[in-house]
């Protein structure tokens, strides 16, 4: 394990983003550990993510033009990720994020931010099932951009919906790179 991945969950088990039990996920699967990105609450906690993810993100060498933050939790994420990228590794990015539900007034539409254009790299807090992934490449399908990547903060290294992990069938399916911040293998 990395140093960053060590940090990373020191951090997500001292803020109690991470604990153990026995808990019913959204997928209804049962799962002997919790993950709550929504805890990591607070400005400096916030910044500290932008932090990890850019750092990751770099180390991949993974090419790409523009963030893609999927609502909601997804949305400061790929903030916090922008923000880091350019602060400490010189690269201005524009980003984006969707809304749920797409507005008839103002500036209207289902996008905020900039324009899906390019290569675009996913920033979420996980993948379960991969269920919201694939929402947001339709989303960046119907824009004409093509999405290169994900990064994560944990692969929680699930079973898919055949042998391979989601996280696996998301790289071999749709041929997205796949980066976490930590596992828990």
């Amino acid at each position: 394990m990395s140093k960053l991945s060590h940090d990373f969950l020191r951090y997500a088990l001292e803020r109690e983003v991470l604990r153990f039990g026995e808990f019913t996920l959204k997928s209804g699967r049962v799962s002997p550990y919790f993950f709550n990105a929504g805890l990591f609450n607070t400005g400096d906690a916030l910044s500290r993510l932008g932090q990890y993810y850019a750092e990751v993100i770099v180390r991949s060498g993974v090419e790409f033009d523009m963030l893609f933050g999927p609502a909601y939790k997804g949305i400061p994420l790929a903030a916090a990720t922008a923000i880091a990228l350019a602060e400490r590794h010189g690269r201005d990015l524009p980003w984006a994020f969707n809304r749920k539900e797409a507005k008839a007034h103002g500036e209207g539409g289902s996008i905020v931010g900039a324009p899906l254009k390019g290569k675009i790299l996913i920033v979420d807090d996980v993948i379960t099932a991969g269920t919201a992934i694939r929402e947001s490449l339709a989303i960046i399908r119907a824009a004409d951009a093509q999405a290169v990547g994900v990064a994560v903060l944990l692969d929680r290294q699930e079973k898919g919906q055949g042998e391979l992990s989601a996280i696996q069938e998301v790289e071999r399916e749709q041929g997205l790179k796949a980066l976490a911040i930590a596992g828990l293998a």
